[in-house]
């Protein structure tokens, strides 16, 4: 059942807004009833990812999930513990305690005007409880959940604020700005970059600006097939009003459940549809930003202008620190009639990934096609629930067709799943055209219900993390994009990296794997998932991202990109500037001083080495600015 969250009631106007079509149906405006409630810590875990009532947990030494919100619900996983217990020579200990709250929270640092100010002049509710300070003074990196789990934390925030709308926004922004008090964007907490943590060394009061009661359809237009949303709903709710008016925006990252528009906005997100619907630079039509020396957006929302360059893009990918994003406009599309599932084999990971680009070259591409290594279709067979006998028999036939009739060998195979949207004739034709492909590349057809399986254990997968780190194990995924002629050679020599930096730290149980996500013209999104058994090492996510980090480099040196739809955050900055030169940080550093002269917006993302220390005159700070980018010029 969905969580309850306390609603403000707000006249909707009859008349449309400036700039909109007389076919505004403004009758649909309304405010959505959330699954995640304000106090966020009633309906999700406090110290990592999802639902209170999900998770993996031991039971008699067998791995189980409980949670009725996913298809693994009730499962006992016998062969998922023996997967563990090979890979990492590790029984389940059931007797492992998750972490409490903690007793006390760090004290907040107090700015008496700026509280005064927001009590006396505006509506806006707030709270200094320590656990709502907790809940949102962090993502979900691995550092952020282990620092949660071992109390290490320093620096949280010192006030959270729930803003209704806009001018609220406009509002407390011009306050912090005002006090110089640093905000903080908060939206689902979904971010794996260190996006939303909060500046250990920050020494002003930290405002953290939770979007979550902003989550208004403000308007539809049918005709244009454009929707208006507040920033702060997320991706589920989003989803589940469209689909009541038999539309769909078709973004579904896999954060979708708990992940929010202006997050998706912020961080440049991609989905799992993007093949039909796009990424969310395709969606977005129009987007309005607060920031302190004024609302950034665009005038209309025609589908293209030539005035200049788009500021949409100065917004997309600003990581919460320019502003506060309050509205996006979308594109919507009628759902589809026919959705299917479908899944393939091959041989091994090079035949698919040349099936991949040939797919891509064609531009064929269903809604979703994923390509799975070895490694990761292995572990996607181990989560499988224990079958019946006849199910089992299946099972042992399937296996025999193709290792003795087809003369796979089951240690390289891998697997790819499918996802089919559209009128029932475009599918069929786009299935005929994805197997005739597929066989080629010596592939073929493994059926509906696993590629369903595929997909939809995406959202149970991110269960496991917390499990594995209750376990003794940690475990994190991270991405990029690369061109078609460097992703084989670049999936190889990153796990090689990675396999030679164990080896050098004395890790003897581990996991790398990798994945094809996403497919474009010029090349492709690939996923790798990593792991070790931490045993005897007293600093376990400080090897970890140690290892991370030479992969990165790995990625980099083989052609790759910093991050495909993941952002920079605070663990990916060190590349930034390399990433887009001297003169695009530097132009990045002037947007960033003049939108936020006082560096209110101070998360420490993108470039933290740039910003300077606040000054208490906005008119200073904009004028050393302009000078010092002349001096570079």
């Amino acid at each position: 059942m969905a969580a309850k969250r306390n609603t403000v009631t707000t006249q909707i106007p009859e008349t449309p807004p400036e700039g909109t079509s007389l076919a505004l149906d403004t009758r649909l405006s309304r405010h959505v009833e959330s699954v995640i409630p304000k106090k966020r810590q009633e309906a999700l875990k406090w110290y990592g990812w999802g639902y209170n009532d999900s998770q993996f947990y031991g039971q008699q030494g067998i791995i189980c999930f409980k949670g009725d919100k996913y298809p693994l619900s009730g499962c006992e996983l016998p062969n998922f513990t023996k997967w563990v217990r090979s890979k990492f020579d590790l029984d389940v200990d059931h007797n492992n305690a998750y972490p409490q709250l903690p007793p006390t929270y760090p004290k907040p640092v107090q700015n008496a005007p700026f509280l005064n100010e927001l009590r006396g002049c505006t509506k806006v509710d707030h709270s200094q409880e320590g656990v709502d300070r907790l809940v949102r003074s962090h993502g979900q990196t691995l550092n952020d959940i282990y620092s949660l789990w071992h109390n290490k934390f320093e620096r949280i925030p010192d006030l959270v604020v729930w803003p209704r709308c806009h001018d609220e926004v406009v509002q407390l922004v011009q306050l912090a700005h005002k006090h110089n008090v640093m905000l903080l964007p908060f939206g689902g907490g979904t971010s794996v970059s260190g996006a939303v943590s909060c500046p250990q060394k920050e020494q002003r009061m930290i405002c953290v600006l939770d979007t979550s009661q902003m989550n208004r359809m403000l308007w539809l237009n049918r005709e244009n097939l454009t929707v208006c949303f507040e920033s702060g709903i997320v991706g589920q709710d989003l989803e589940r009003v469209l689909r009541e008016q038999h539309l769909t925006v078709g973004h579904e990252p896999d954060s979708y459940e708990f992940s929010t528009l202006g997050g998706w906005v912020a961080t440049r997100a991609s989905g799992m549809k993007k093949n039909v619907y796009g990424n969310i630079e395709d969606l977005v039509v129009r987007v309005r930003m607060v920031t302190p020396t004024g609302t950034l957006e665009r005038e209309c929302s025609a589908p293209r202008v030539s005035c200049g360059p788009d500021f949409n893009h100065i917004i997309l990918g600003s990581e919460g620190t320019l502003g506060v994003i309050t509205e996006v406009v979308l594109k919507v599309r009628p759902l589809p009639p026919v959705q299917r599932y479908g899944s393939l084999v091959f041989p091994d990971f090079e035949q698919g990934v040349l099936f991949m680009r040939e797919v891509a070259r064609r531009r064929c591409q269903p809604a979703s096609v994923r390509l799975m290594d070895n490694e990761q279709f292995l572990f996607g067979q181990a989560l499988k629930p224990e079958k019946s006998w006849l199910a089992s028999c299946l099972d042992a036939i399937k296996q025999r067709y193709v290792t003795v009739w087809k003369g796979i060998d089951l240690t390289h195979i891998c697997a790819a799943t499918l996802l089919f949207e559209g009128e029932q004739k475009d599918v069929q034709r786009q299935e005929a055209i994805i197997y005739e492909i597929a066989a080629r590349y010596k592939g073929f057809p493994a059926g509906g219900q696993n590629g369903e399986r595929g997909y939809l254990f995406t959202f149970v997968i991110a269960y496991i993390r917390d499990f594995a780190l209750h376990q003794g194990i940690v475990a994190e995924s991270f991405e990029t994009s690369v061109p078609w002629d460097r992703c084989s050679m670049l999936c190889r020599c990153v796990k090689q990296r990675v396999v030679s930096e164990c080896a050098r730290h004395n890790i003897s149980h581990y996991t790398i794997s990798a994945r094809v996500t996403q497919t474009y013209d010029a090349g492709a999104c690939v996923y790798f998932y990593f792991g070790f058994r931490y045993l005897n090492i007293p600093n376990p996510v400080e090897v970890f991202e140690a290892i991370e980090h030479s992969a990165r480099e790995e990625i980099l040196t083989c052609g790759g990109s910093l991050s495909h739809h993941h952002g920079v955050g605070k663990i990916r900055s060190h590349w930034y500037r390399n990433a887009v030169t001297e003169t695009g940080s530097a132009l990045y550093s002037a947007a960033k001083k003049h939108l936020d002269p006082r560096n209110i917006f101070a998360a420490g993302n993108l470039l933290p080495a740039q910003l300077e220390k606040p000054t208490q005159n906005s008119t200073e700070a904009a004028t050393a600015t302009a000078t010092a980018l002349k001096a570079k010029l």
